[in-house]
């Protein structure tokens, strides 16, 4: 067996007590960490160019060019966990600890490392406190001085199985490193700072979009880039902000308007994967379709630094798109361009749009090998072309009534051809989910489970798809899996950080749970992204709820007349306006608004207390207590008790 000697820097990790995480939900575990390495750990390493020898269960041995990338990447790693870690109790967290060793190691024919190298880093590990990177002497003389974290000097340290103590340094992610009196130094001339036309915020901006647009493309700053490895901070990143505004269509026929959204959509979820951004969501962005459009009133209205907007002029075969992008505070026009795609390509379409952005300010891409994604083409393309008119039909019409059951037809026909195509699966769970979720279905636990067989191939077929996970969310929600459905709202948002819908799902979430105050953070954040979302008014009715819950009537009362007066059809607002109203004395107010719940067509059957309480409870709406304060708020208000069905 062949094999050579090279001196290089070797990183391991693990994780801190993984066999107590394990024993306590080893498949919630094994979950997490999976998305964890496909999501965060394997695209940092390869963007600091490591090179993964060999997994060892919880923990990775790993190989870079030099110390400062080894560093740079565990500093990043550490950070990115304690943001991940926030509001997670302690017995759920998942933490690392490091090692890192510069050394003499032997590569065999097959790419593994052997010798002390890897021992020490090991060794070293072995020791550091979780969320801390411990390095040998060898290692932090080579990093020593561009370090932005505190470090302690742990001084000669015996580590099991060396034979010589190691002097062994700790870098303590998350504290920063203490001032310390200027020493004198030769004057130096400073190195001149490059000015790109006054776009500073804007270069950081298209910086951070590009960790994972181009299908997982990764960026440096050329000539900007600070030697610290310190990572931005969240007064830079709260900079970040653009809407991603409908692309207009040119062709003249209103029937190619699905292809347009659809490369909308694409760019507004890919933007909206790295978690430096703020994206828009795609629902708020869709209601400026087809209207005449000022980038400084956009700005104001919706809070955001940079427009991109754009049309599309399919032709044939072809299609040609123009992009643009503005700065949202003056109205200026900060960069254009135009792309020839075949039809079939629109998608990759906005992979070039981005990176071409980036390009034009002179940023270099450095492609992650294996962290690409690969985009394929659909199986068959009339399958897609009829899932992507089902899913903008279901967009416009909503998920109930007669519009909608024609978009559906539409997916079912995709299906016909192609019952792997990912898109018409996750389209046509709607169908069966909206009505059993809100009380009209003839047979909800049908209903659901069709649902769920649906997104459930979804996933199977596509592990990214962030709807689907979305989706699976509230269908477990409905049956109160509330742990699982919190999982899975997660894995969407850290697919999309601006997918809206998802975090609704965790403010009703944390609410069935009881956890109201924290409820309110999802509903907030959800209208923060999308303040135009054609749900806008579940988003308030939440905070309804959650008010409800508190003891808040009046607080109750308010979002549930703003929820109302956006879509008066909601009958779940309008029994919690009912009991709000009720509890604080309102009576007549209350008789008029259960009169009104009652004449509305979306009440169904749920006309009496003993239906609305079986309902309630079938959908696990509410913890009890709060429940069997609506009922006697609608029983103060005047509603008849009826009888409770048996089946």
């Amino acid at each position: 067996m062949s094999e050579t000697r090279k001196l290089t820097a070797i990183l391991v990790s693990d994780v801190v007590g993984y066999s107590r995480l394990a024993g306590a939900d080893e498949d919630r575990i094994l979950a997490r960490l999976r998305t964890l390495r496909s999501d965060l750990i394997d695209p940092t390493i390869a963007v600091h160019h490591g090179r993964i020898v060999k997994r060892t269960g919880d923990g990775s041995v790993i190989e870079f060019r030099s110390v400062v990338d080894a560093v740079r990447c565990a500093i990043e790693l550490q950070n990115a966990m304690i943001e991940r870690n926030a509001g997670v109790p302690p017995e759920r967290r998942i933490e690392f600890r490091v090692g890192i060793h510069v050394g003499d190691v032997v590569e065999e024919s097959d790419g593994d490392l052997m010798g002390d190298g890897v021992n020490v880093a090991a060794r070293l590990e072995s020791i550091a406190k979780p969320g801390a990177i411990c390095l040998s002497e060898q290692a932090y003389w080579q990093v020593k001085g561009r370090l932005d974290v505190a470090v302690t000097d742990l001084g000669p340290t015996e580590l099991k199985n060396i034979a010589q103590p190691i002097h062994v340094y700790s870098l303590q992610v998350g504290v920063p490193a203490q001032a310390k009196p200027a020493e004198p130094v030769t004057p130096a001339a400073p190195a001149p700072q490059k000015r790109r036309f006054g776009l500073a915020p804007l270069a950081a901006l298209l910086a951070a979009l590009l960790i994972v647009v181009a299908g997982g493309a990764w960026w440096f700053l050329n000539a900007n880039r600070p030697a610290s490895v310190a990572t931005k901070t969240p007064a830079e990143a709260a900079r970040l902000s653009i809407v991603v505004l409908p692309f207009a269509n040119l062709s003249g026929d209103p029937a190619q308007d699905y292809l347009v959204d659809a490369l909308t959509d694409g760019l507004t979820t890919s933007l909206a994967r790295s978690p430096e951004n703020f994206v828009i969501a795609r629902n708020t962005a869709m209601t400026f379709k087809g209207k005449r459009v000022d980038a400084k009133a956009i700005g104001k209205d919706l809070s955001v630094r940079y427009v991109l907007e754009g049309s599309v002029q399919p032709s044939g075969d072809r299609m040609r798109v123009n992009a643009q992008l503005i700065d949202a505070g003056s109205g200026a026009h900060l960069w254009a361009d135009q792309f020839d795609t075949p039809r079939a390509d629109l998608l990759q379409t906005q992979d070039a749009i981005v990176a071409r952005l980036a390009n034009t300010l002179n940023f270099q891409l450095i492609y992650a090998e294996g962290a690409r994604v690969n985009r394929t083409p659909a199986a068959n393309r009339d399958a897609e072309d009829l899932a992507l008119q089902c899913s903008a039909g279901m967009w416009k019409a909503g998920p109930i009534g007669k519009e909608a059951d024609a978009a559906f037809a539409l997916c079912e026909q995709a299906l016909a051809i192609d019952p792997n195509n990912v898109r018409a699966l996750t389209a046509l769970g709607n169908k069966f989910w909206f009505p059993a979720a809100l009380g009209l279905s003839s047979d909800p636990k049908g209903d659901f489970e069709r649902a769920d067989e649906l997104e459930s191939k979804a996933l199977a077929l596509d592990p990214n798809d962030t709807w689907a996970h979305s989706l699976k969310g509230w269908i477990l929600l409905a049956h109160g899996r509330n742990e699982e459905a919190v999982a899975e709202f997660e894995r969407a948002l850290t697919l999309d950080a601006s997918f809206a819908d998802a975090d609704v799902g965790l403010g009703f979430d944390y609410m069935r749970l009881g956890e109201f105050d924290k409820s309110f953070e999802y509903f907030d954040k959800a209208i923060r992204a999308s303040p135009h979302d054609p749900w806008l008014a579940h988003f308030y009715g939440g905070k309804a709820f959650a008010n409800f819950g508190l003891k808040n009537y009046d607080q109750s009362i308010e979002w549930a007349r703003r929820a109302i007066a956006i879509n008066p059809n909601i009958a779940n607002m309008h029994l919690n306006l009912v009991a709000a109203l009720a509890l604080t004395d309102h009576d007549a107010e209350a008789r008029e608004a259960l009169q009104r719940y009652l004449a509305l067509p979306s009440t169904g059957p749920l006309k009496t207390i003993a239906a609305c309480k079986a309902y309630l409870e079938s959908q696990h709406w509410l913890p009890r207590e709060v429940g069997e304060r609506t009922y006697d708020g609608l029983r103060k208000a005047g509603m008849p008790e009826g009888e409770a069905k048996t089946n």
